[in-house]
């Protein structure tokens, strides 16, 4: 569309000065692109720009100064930027983070922020439109999804000298700054309840890889946990699981249609546990008198559930105040380290 004829007849139809916008229809992209384009960014590759800026020139668009010069001052507003999770709903937020979402608002009023909050696809522009727009100061993340996925968008944010903080597990190679739960701390609590309960017979449920630091932690201080009392995890009674009822459904279920016993089972979140127990009880195993369940989050409904759910807590309480903190004392441009919060033991009637 940016052909000489469209530009053109774009110039004789005008009314009034053009505008990025304008730009963005004829360049056939989004106004956070043109604005991109116009500065240069790395993040929109050659020809685009060069299509942005040829369309700008032949439609004499200047740039609002005095619209730039406030947009490089301090907003007083922090953005959260929530990720999809799958859900049996149509919320597509995990609930894990519902009470987290509530401790960042008041720990933002109390600090005279402001915090929008944006629901965001893992495959749209989210590294890049609240740096561009500059509608906050900085930024926290929310969300599990895949760390292999979206470990080069947050390293686009570092390249780009934005602001922002993630919940998530500090892991060796992770180049951003985060506040998280001790997970393997976590999955060593689960480990030392069972085996307190002399239940060791042990099956796990999660993702144990890479793809998800977070449930690999927590794999490894329960495994590593039992291995101290020379008892083993088998690669047998490991099923995969993203954090949901049914991916713990369908991961228990297929447990117990290849015939693998077990008497405890350790579930990498609390969805996923709470759909292992109702695949647990459509077999006829009894919890916890057959098997022992354990998972981790502590979120409202663990309980609630039949029987309730023993779980690790994670303080949602606090670690939204600290997401906050780091990030005002990053804007600041003081000294922030990674902050590793304890876990605690939830104890509840899977596990008695």
């Amino acid at each position: 569309m940016a052909d000489n004829v469209t530009v053109q007849s774009v110039e004789k139809n005008m009314k009034g000065k053009a505008t990025s916008f304008d730009i963005a229809h004829y360049a056939g992209v989004s106004q956070s692109t043109v604005s991109r384009a116009l500065r240069n960014s790395p993040l929109v590759n050659e020809e685009t720009r060069r299509r942005v800026h040829e369309i700008a020139k032949k439609l004499n668009y200047k740039v609002d100064k005095n619209a730039s010069n406030l947009r490089t001052q301090q907003s007083s507003t922090l953005a959260l930027l929530l990720f999809e999770d799958p859900t049996e709903d149509e919320s597509q937020i995990n609930p894990f983070f519902l009470s987290m979402l509530g401790s960042i608002t008041r720990a933002c009023a109390k600090e005279g922020y402001d915090l929008l909050v944006s629901f965001q696809s893992t495959s749209s522009d989210w590294h890049a439109d609240y740096e561009d727009s500059h509608r906050a100061d900085g930024l926290i993340l929310l969300g599990y999804g895949d760390y292999i996925d979206y470990q080069s968008k947050l390293q686009t944010l570092l390249d780009n000298h934005t602001k922002f903080v993630c919940w998530g597990a500090s892991v060796d190679d992770r180049p951003d700054l985060t506040v998280s739960c001790d997970n393997y701390g976590g999955g060593a609590l689960a480990a030392k309840h069972l085996i307190e309960m002399v239940r060791t017979d042990c099956a796990f449920i999660g993702d144990a890889s890479d793809h998800s630091p977070e449930f690999f932690a927590r794999f490894k201080g329960f495994r590593d946990t039992l291995k101290q009392k020379a008892i083993e995890v088998s690669d047998r009674k490991i099923a995969n699981a993203i954090s949901t009822e049914d991916s713990g459904y369908h991961a228990t279920r297929s447990l117990i249609a290849n015939n693998v016993t077990f008497n405890a089972l350790f579930a990498a979140s609390d969805l996923i546990a709470i759909g292992a127990i109702k695949a647990l009880q459509e077999a006829g195993i009894r919890v916890p008198h057959d098997v022992h369940v354990v998972g981790f989050d502590n979120i409202a409904a663990a309980g609630y559930v039949s029987p309730s759910l023993t779980t690790v807590q994670q303080n949602t309480t606090l670690a939204g105040q600290m997401l906050v903190d780091n990030l005002l004392r990053l804007i600041r441009g003081e000294q922030v380290a990674d902050t590793l919060l304890p876990p605690k033991l939830i104890i509840r009637q899977s596990s008695r």
